[in-house]
């Protein structure tokens, strides 16, 4: 999805929302901060006077005194070091971690149709990139940017203290450098723009090939999507030249400007110290504060792409803040037996497009045991989607009915029903854990009859039993064999409305017949819905409906 760039001030208001959770973090790294440049700026001032009193001007100080003021302050100075590294260790890894985990869990809050817009890879790179770049905006780099302005008051306070007329030369210089920032930001950030997608995009390539790598080989395409990558590296390379660049001269135009005032301020003290107006202290003391003048306005500089990152990073966050949320019910269980009443329905997944269910009227009663059937692109996986209600319909009714009440279907009505889609859908992990996400609290008995039920008994023929591994998408199982594990997990949810979308293709004749058996007389009373084309499934239906694909539309 491509990127749209916001204004300033919706930027600033949200992430203003997110740093309430992270101020802790912020505000130990500014108190920090600021007692390190106290203490810069007492070491500016102790090291005057110890070299006003070694070269024999006035001093209130002794040099013995001085360098034990002087030895004091750099040990603090490292104390604050360590505390800051500490602070950012710590603090940073947990703030980090909460905003991925509070990410996390709204993706898996949002609306299905409204998630499946996004590439898996791209959401990865936004829950990892783009992240990391908002929490070290909110908790460093604000922070520092408080710290450099507490920096450049107090150094030029000093300095005017010292002599004004040089502490006004070197500020009337600043306006200059803001002009240069303002234009150089406004063309960053459509360049970090286009980086940032071209990175995700790489992302993308990079995980759907590995995760696809058995089709690649067997296509025999390996070199195609080699290419592929290799394209989009080389496009996301001009960029970062472009963004580099672009960067480079900026910044050395800049950088001639603080040069050039540093040695005017360094050539103002030598005259000065040349003509009796000054003390050596007090020349080392100018070349110090007009340093610790500039750096802030440097540092500015420099918090210039950190600042267009961060913003970049923070409107890519929003988009997904704009995908819809469910509604945040309580789950509504109801009572076994159960049905599910089916009227006019109708559902497109886009205004104006093609109707995949157009005028559907059907009644799967409690207990009964139906087949969903028709040509490919009729609309039978979106039926499933539309009773598990990650889409709504766009006309008709959908109605979960039993024997005391009924209710439309939603959201909260998810929870009466087991679901076993199409293909391998095992996680990473044990064999235990992808049966225990049907029921957490299942028993190993339950676990064991679950699998006896959907002729998984090969389970216990593996040396770790319910221990096996599963690697990514199922691997080490067949396909069958995943598609059974995958059935005996939902027999474990116990809902009294079971979806079988395709769930036994991968098996043979005599296993599929068999597994159906099973489940039609373990789960007697409980309503049964298989999507599927084969004959074996249909000699246990109380009834067949059959979709028709829809080939005229509106």
């Amino acid at each position: 999805m491509p990127a749209k760039i916001r204004n300033i001030r919706s930027l600033t208001a949200w992430l203003w929302r997110t740093w309430r959770g992270y101020r802790t973090q912020a505000a130990l790294n500014v108190v920090v901060g600021l007692l390190r440049v106290l203490l810069d700026l007492s070491l500016v001032w102790i090291t005057k006077l110890t070299i006003d009193a070694a070269t024999g001007s006035r001093s209130p100080i002794g040099v013995r005194t001085g360098l034990g003021l002087m030895v004091t302050a750099i040990l603090l100075e490292m104390a604050l070091g360590i505390a800051s590294r500490w602070i950012r260790a710590v603090l940073g890894v947990r703030a980090q971690n909460k905003m991925q985990r509070t990410q996390f869990v709204r993706l898996l809050k949002t609306e299905w149709l409204g998630l499946r817009h996004f590439h898996t890879g791209d959401l990865l790179n936004r829950m990892v990139r783009d992240v990391s770049d908002v929490i070290n905006f909110l908790t460093e780099s604000l922070p520092s940017l408080l710290i450099a302005v507490f920096q450049f008051v107090g150094a030029f306070c000093f300095l005017f203290y010292m002599d004004s007329r040089l502490a006004v030369i070197v500020v009337l210089l600043l306006p200059i450098f803001l002009l240069m920032s303002r234009l150089y930001v406004r063309r960053m950030r459509t360049i970090s723009h286009r980086v940032r997608e071209l990175e995700a995009r790489v992302q993308s390539i990079v995980q759907e090939s590995l995760q696809h790598a058995l089709l690649l080989k067997s296509l025999v395409r390996g070199r195609e999507m080699e290419v592929k990558l290799t394209d989009t590296q080389r496009t996301l390379r001009g960029e970062i030249v472009r963004r580099t660049k672009y960067a480079t001269i900026s910044g050395g135009v800049m950088n001639l400007g603080f040069a050039a005032g540093y040695i005017f301020s360094f050539s103002w003290g030598v005259l000065s110290l040349e003509r009796g107006l000054i003390t050596y202290g007090a020349l080392l003391a100018f070349v110090q504060l007009v340093g610790q003048i500039q750096r802030p306005v440097r540092t500015l500089t420099h918090f210039i792409p950190v600042f267009i990152g961060a913003f970049t990073a923070t409107e890519r966050l929003m988009q997904l803040d704009e995908i819809p949320l469910e509604a945040d019910t309580d789950d509504e269980r109801l009572a076994s037996p159960i049905g599910v009443r089916v009227e006019d329905l109708h559902y497109a997944y886009s205004d104006g497009g093609r109707r995949i269910i157009d005028g559907l009227t059907c009644d799967f009663t409690p207990g009964s045991v139906s087949a969903i059937m028709g040509e490919t692109g009729a609309g039978k996986t979106t039926l499933i989607r539309l009773l598990l209600s990650v889409i709504r319909p766009t006309g008709g009714t959908l109605t979960l009915y039993g024997s005391d009440r009924e209710t439309a279907v939603s959201s909260a009505t998810r929870c009466n029903f087991a679901y076993v889609p199409q293909g391998n859908t095992l996680l990473s992990g044990t064999v235990r854990d992808n049966l225990l996400l049907g029921n957490p609290l299942a028993t190993e008995a339950q676990m064991r009859e679950a699998l006896r039920i959907a002729a998984a008994d090969f389970v216990w023929q593996r040396a770790d039993g319910l221990d096996t591994r599963c690697g990514e998408v199922g691997d080490g199982f067949s396909e069958g064999q995943a598609q059974r594990i995958s059935i005996a997990r939902a027999l474990l949810q116990d809902a009294p409305v079971m979806l079988f979308d395709e769930a036994t293709s991968s098996l043979d004749t005599q296993t599929e017949r068999e597994v159906v058996r099973r489940i039609v007389e373990a789960r007697r009373g409980a309503t049964l819905i298989f999507v599927t084309h084969r004959p074996e499934v249909l000699k246990y239906c109380t009834q067949t409906i059959t979709l028709a694909k829809n080939r005229l539309g509106n």
